[in-house]
């Protein structure tokens, strides 16, 4: 029997903007990704349903150190609410469990209804849902069938509009922060009008600082792939993408040396309290530090050149 060849896996640094189609879990496509392009190490930027489609931001080798900050950044969602029917997932995917009659809706109505759920808001989270209580995900609780009270946490939501009103379905624009969830959004709204609703679609749009992208699904990377990986690699951002909308501090060569070895770099007045991206004088990034009310650098997380150079220069 032929076994199927071991991947050999490759040092690969950069962000790929990947367009998940529906009916994969967000590990899922990144291991399919992963494997496309033989990266030795890779990680998502937040987790999508498996219904979603959309933008899902996957970081190869350094930039996967600057996963955590593409997490918590904003994001922007269209959605299909179905109203008059609720599920144990709040989406789909999930067991019915009831159905109500839709009242008479016009504009003014759903405004209504929309209005608390704008703004900084106590929300639930659905039962389905990877946030983790006593060290495991709620979904797994979920599917054994135990009862769970779902945490409730303050989220923000940016805008909420209505994109089309027909029959019993509502299309949304939604922008939020992170740990935001729309399938919650949707139920709220549901339960606002007095007879449910549940998520029927849902597509991320985009999440800063990438607002305007260019997404690769598998198909089409496949396609590339089968060019060649020169070809293949033309997709991915630099790690400095990920980095635009922080303040930034460029260093000269003595200053990035000191900074690769660990050490505070103060600063000639450059650079506002607080985390800031920094980079050398020709545009590299070198990592990620804070910047104390005294002007001077702490070195936070640093891509691995920079201290390599360090090691080298001492």
């Amino acid at each position: 029997m032929n076994k199927r060849p071991r991947t050999v896996f490759r040092k690969l640094d950069g962000l790929l903007l990947l367009d998940k189609p529906p009916g994969l879990s967000s590990n899922q496509a990144l291991q399919r990704v992963r494997h496309l392009f033989r990266a030795d190490k890779a990680g998502h930027t937040g987790s999508l349903d498996p219904l979603a489609t959309g933008l899902l931001p996957v970081c190869f080798g350094e930039a996967t150190k600057i996963a955590g900050l593409l997490l918590g950044s904003r994001k922007a969602y269209e959605t299909t609410a179905v109203l008059g029917l609720t599920t144990d997932s709040d989406d789909a995917d999930g067991a019915p469990l009831l159905q109500r009659d839709v009242p008479p809706l016009d504009l003014d109505t759903l405004e209504r209804a929309l209005a608390p759920l704008r703004g900084d808001i106590a929300q639930r989270a659905p039962i389905y849902s990877a946030l983790k209580q006593g060290g495991e995900p709620l979904y797994a609780r979920a599917r054994r069938g135990e009862a769970i009270e779902a945490p409730i946490r303050t989220v923000t939501v940016n805008r909420l509009e209505v994109l089309e009103l027909a029959g019993n379905q509502v299309r949304l624009h939604v922008e939020c922060g992170s740990g935001t969830y729309v399938r919650s959004l949707v139920r709220d709204l549901g339960e606002a009008l007095g007879c449910g609703a549940h998520v029927a679609t849902l597509r991320r749009l985009w999440v800063e600082p990438f607002r305007t992208p260019t997404m690769f699904t598998l198909e089409a990377l496949q396609a590339l792939r089968e060019q060649g990986e020169p070809v293949l690699d033309r997709c991915l951002l630099p790690l400095e993408a990920g980095l635009v909308d922080f303040p930034r501090v460029a260093l000269d060569q003595a200053q990035a040396r000191r900074l690769g070895q660990g050490q505070r770099v103060p600063l000639a007045g450059e650079g506002a309290p607080g985390l800031t991206a920094i980079y050398d004088l020709d545009g590299r990034a070198l990592g990620l530090g804070e910047i104390d009310a005294e002007r001077v650098l702490h070195p936070g997380r640093l891509f691995s050149w920079t201290s390599q150079e360090a090691a080298v220069a001492r």
